[in-house]
């Protein structure tokens, strides 16, 4: 985040995910005795105050957007492996033309494997950290969509007035929305790191939209969800 003074002038301002969804109002910064940023206080939407790294924080005009842990963390992997990696087979290329000497290659060839090692395990684990999460977001959806299955079976009997029918199908068709964007963006980070992990570093580079998002196993606990999934227009009836 940009160590502008100007920043202090965001306190009161909204804070929204990174898919759209607010989080709560800016309360303080945490700031060094050298003047950076270092933390900031938000105030949730249940009244309560919260910690965040102001390195998640991204000000963007009048948009102020707060990064996951996952997404940062995710980021930095995926920065940091490959680098490592091209580093390590820089160093072996240099031994092989004995520009350096062979132990100094052993060296600092031992010191860039056991970093690869740490940081391998470290996107593992995001990695399990990110299934937890895409897990949470099917069961939304499937959530989602029965609310929707019974908004429109109360709207269809005549139990649920069109005007009350019409704010409810909003609200429901947004938030579905945001669980499968938010679905599909992790599905997308995960493969960035299931890529570095299996040791093809040039593929971190593809776009990602380029990438199919990988399949996730359906969660126990709720039953299978409608296949259709609702996007109409509002003031029709109908399943």
């Amino acid at each position: 985040m940009s160590q502008n003074p100007s920043l202090f002038l965001s306190v009161g301002r909204q804070v929204k995910d990174e898919y759209g969804c607010p989080i709560g109002k800016i309360a303080s910064f945490a700031v060094t005795p050298s003047g950076k940023f270092d933390s900031v206080y938000i105030e949730l939407g249940n009244g309560r105050f919260s910690k965040y790294s102001a390195e998640h924080l991204k000000v963007d005009g009048a948009d102020i957007t707060l990064v996951s842990n996952i997404k940062a963390q995710a980021g930095i992997l995926s920065d940091q492996i490959p680098l490592i990696w091209r580093k390590d087979q820089a160093l072996k290329d240099l031994s092989e033309k004995k520009k350096i000497s062979r132990e100094m290659y052993g060296e600092l060839h031992i010191n860039f494997d056991g970093l690869l090692t740490q940081l391998k395990t470290e996107a593992q684990a995001l990695t399990e950290d990110i299934n937890d999460e895409v897990a949470k977001c099917t069961d939304e959806i499937k959530a989602l969509n029965y609310a929707f299955v019974h908004l429109e079976l109360e709207h269809e009997i005549g139990k649920m007035d069109n005007q009350t029918y019409e704010t409810a199908f909003a609200i429901v068709q947004e938030n579905l929305k945001r669980a499968h964007m938010m679905k599909t963006d992790l599905e997308l980070t995960r493969s960035k790191l299931s890529n570095i992990l299996l040791g093809d570093p040039a593929k971190t580079k593809m776009s990602e939209g380029s990438r199919t998002p990988s399949s996730v196993s359906s969660s126990p606990g709720l039953p299978e969800p409608p296949v259709v999934v609702y996007v109409k227009e509002i003031g029709k009836t109908g399943i």
